[in-house]
């Protein structure tokens, strides 16, 4: 075993089965083995890529859409320009790029990194040196936030639980089928009601699971207070639905699928993201209509900046552009899994690409 399976199997056999919530915390960001904390996972050489890793059209896009709603909003200076889950850094230096022209945009811009990873905390610090880090979103300056979270919110713990006749079981992560076995399981808790999805009950059977991420509310009620007190808008971009149901958890490692429970601390865990959750969180700020991220590149302009940037290209560059448009925008690949929601203040008009 893993040194973090170990810690993980001596955890469970001391406390008895772990949420599946536990066992990512444990898996992602164990301060010294989780996956979080010990790589850069991004890129053909990392286990996943991101939108803005494809093509810098992505963050250009997003850039503009803050800052014109930072017009919208009477330019106000200074103000907290925000990305949660940076990355290497690379969306948030295309926005710094495509709003240079903005006057006033980026000088009274203040840039906060939210960020619990060393090692991508080097990464970002290469490409921007007047970022502020933060720990998590509670430090952020109370001031107008303009903010992305682009596949921010899939790699939060989420718990499990799946509706029985009794009740609701909660799917759990058990240490082997004797307990004391090298081997980690899933395993179902024994049935009991649960309040926290009452309201679930009208539109499930049993079988049926449901997920719910218990650190999402707080999170997005520290974001909609920020913009409803002081102004601002927030991007919230991932891949997920409306409603939460059915399992979507899964495990990615060189870009392919892997056994969730076979290696802790060494593949990418995350669950596609309830935007129904945000939404109920987002009081008393406002939240735009959840739209297809390809319909929303598409509103602001992308096939128009494709084609701008194709006139200087040819041959394998040229091949490789149009197939980063055709992956953020076609329904088959990015366009459709990929959602967007922006929360903006009561009274106002959402980001630019969103409709009320």
């Amino acid at each position: 075993m893993t040194a973090l399976r170990d810690h993980i199997a001596a955890r469970i056999a001391a406390q008895g089965p772990l949420t599946i919530a536990d066992y990512m915390a444990e898996a992602l960001l164990h301060p010294t083995h989780g996956y979080y904390t010990t790589r850069d996972p991004l890129g053909r050489d990392g286990d996943f890529t991101t939108a803005p890793e494809i093509s810098q059209m992505f963050g250009e896009l997003i850039g503009l859409t803050l800052a014109q709603s930072w017009l919208n909003q009477g330019a106000p200076a200074p103000f907290t320009l925000a990305e949660l889950g940076p990355g290497r850094g690379t969306l948030m230096a295309d926005i710094l790029r495509a709003t240079a022209g903005v006057p006033g945009f980026v000088a009274a811009a203040q840039v906060h990194l939210v960020e619990a990873s060393p090692t991508l905390r080097a990464e970002q610090a290469k490409r921007l040196a007047q970022a502020t880090w933060d720990d998590d979103i509670t430090t952020l300056p109370e001031a107008p936030l303009f903010l992305v979270a682009n596949e921010f919110f899939d790699a939060l713990p989420i718990r499990q639980f799946q509706r029985d006749d009794g009740g609701w079981r909660e799917i759990q992560v058990g240490g082997g089928a004797a307990g004391a076995g090298p081997d980690l399981i899933l395993g179902l808790s024994a049935p009991a009601p649960l309040a926290l999805l009452d309201h679930r009950l009208d539109d499930t059977q049993p079988g049926d699971i449901v997920e719910q991420c218990p650190a999402l509310p707080a999170i997005t009620q520290t974001i909609s207070a920020r913009i409803a007190d002081h102004g601002g808008a927030a991007l919230i971009i991932d891949y997920g639905d409306w409603r939460s149901l059915g399992d979507t958890l899964q495990a990615v490692q060189n870009h392919t699928p892997v056994n969730l429970l076979a290696d802790p601390g060494s593949a990418d865990l995350t669950a596609h993201v309830d935007f129904e959750a945000i939404a109920q969180n987002t009081a008393p700020a406002a939240y735009s209509r959840l739209t297809p991220q390809g319909v929303f590149l598409e509103r602001l302009g992308i096939t128009q900046r494709a084609q701008s940037l194709a006139q200087s290209l040819s041959g394998p560059a040229l091949d490789a552009h149009v197939a980063a448009h055709r992956r953020l925008t076609h329904p088959s690949e990015m366009g459709s899994l990929f959602k967007v929601l922006g929360i903006y203040p009561a009274g106002q008009t959402p980001p630019p690409g969103l409709d009320p």
